[in-house]
């Protein structure tokens, strides 16, 4: 009987545990015995080796998605040397995939029944949505947000990028790679509060009321 698998997007801001619970699927695979393989673009170079790894410590071994890379080809030459397939692709950092990229995951879904579980960020540091996550949008089977919560008791919606004195940055190049030294999880009203802040008043701290 011919599996039928599902393309997943699960979205959050930065420091929402997206990684954790990646890591955590993985983990549970493990213990059941079952086949998946991790996978990470190489956009995010905060890792020197190919490891997926979470802001709590847990790491996990991945193959890295380039630029280039095809990966329903990549999927195929896997089912052409005869191992064993896996029955789950899990992604993390998704929003740096391209469209393309996106386009090959759902063809290995919807042709090898294979399911693929993309995390990542739903929007930039202007909130304006990444390529991959864009097209996630369009054509995932399941679309769930992994919620955090703002200083402010509000759900965050924004990664705001910060300079080294804490101050908000409204301009910049869309990729910008870092953690907490660089981002800071927000609120739309605590953004946008603080960004007209910033624009009016030459970049003030960004700084709690």
């Amino acid at each position: 009987m011919r599996r039928i698998g599902k393309l997943y997007f699960r979205y959050g801001t930065m420091g929402s545990a997206k990684t954790a619970l990646l890591l955590t699927m993985a983990y549970n695979f493990e213990e059941r015995g079952m086949a998946y393989i991790c996978l990470k673009p190489v956009t995010d170079t905060r890792e020197s080796k190919n490891v997926i790894r979470s802001r709590i410590g847990i790491e996990r071994e991945c193959k890295w998605i380039y630029q280039d890379t095809n990966l329903y080809e990549l999927f195929s030459h896997m089912h052409r040397e005869g191992g064993m397939l896996p029955e789950w692709l899990l992604v993390d950092e998704a929003q740096f995939l391209s469209s393309s990229q996106v386009d090959q995951l759902a063809s290995i879904v919807d042709e090898y029944g294979c399911n693929v579980v993309c995390y990542g960020l739903r929007t930039d540091f202007k909130t304006h949505l990444f390529e991959g996550s864009r097209r996630l949008f369009e054509i995932a089977d399941s679309i769930e947000e992994v919620k955090s919560t703002c200083t402010c008791g509000r759900k965050t919606t924004v990664n705001a990028r910060i300079d080294s004195k804490g101050r908000i940055v409204t301009e910049g190049k869309q990729v910008e790679i870092g953690g907490n030294d660089k981002y800071v999880a927000v609120c739309r009203r605590c953004w946008s509060n603080r960004r007209i802040e910033s624009l009016s008043k030459g970049s003030l701290p960004f700084e709690s009321e």
